[in-house]
C-alpha cells in the first residue's frame, strides 16, 4: 500500500492479475503481489491462492510490499488464505512495510491475527528464493 496514498485510493485499473511473481525455496511458495487488490481483482487472486494452500502444510509468502491499495474484498482474500492455509496445519506469511496496511489490519480487529514481516524471511538453507 503506497504511503504516498494516504486516502487508499486506487487509481483506475482494470481486472488484472495481481501475481507477478512466484518462487520456491525449500518447499516455501513466496508470491509478489502488484497493484490493487480489490473486488475487482480478488477473485482470480483467490482462485491463484487455492491452489497454493491445496496441499498439505502449505509455506506461503505473501509479498504485499508492492501493493498500491487493499479493499474488503482483498482483505477477504488474506483472511480465507489464511483459513486454508492453518486448516492444511500449515504456515501464511505477509511482508509488508506499510503502517497504513498495518492500521487497516489493527481497525479490522486482524491485527494480531496475520505473522508479519518487514522483508522477506531468508529461506532455512540461506539459499535466496529462486
Amino acid at each position: 500500500m503506497s504511503e504516498s496514498d494516504p486516502a487508499g485510493v486506487a487509481a483506475d485499473h482494470t481486472e488484472q492479475d495481481v501475481v507477478k511473481a512466484q518462487r520456491v525455496a525449500d518447499g516455501t511458495t513466496v508470491v509478489s503481489l502488484h497493484g490493487a487488490i480489490d473486488a475487482l481483482t480478488a477473485p482470480t487472486l483467490s482462485e491463484r491462492l487455492d491452489v497454493l494452500t491445496a496441499c498439505h502444510r502449505p509455506d506461503l509468502v505473501l509479498d504485499l510490499r508492492p501493493v498500491t491499495f487493499i479493499d474488503c474484498a482483498g482483505l477477504g482474500v488474506l483472511c480465507r488464505t489464511r483459513n486454508r492455509t492453518l486448516a492444511r496445519r500449515g504456515r501464511l506469511r505477509l511482508v509488508t512495510e506499510s503502517a497504513a496496511f498495518r492500521r487497516i489490519l489493527r481497525v479490522t480487529g486482524l491485527g494480531d491475527v496475520f505473522e508479519l514481516h518487514a522483508q522477506l524471511p531468508q529461506p532455512q538453507a540461506g539459499a535466496p528464493y529462486g
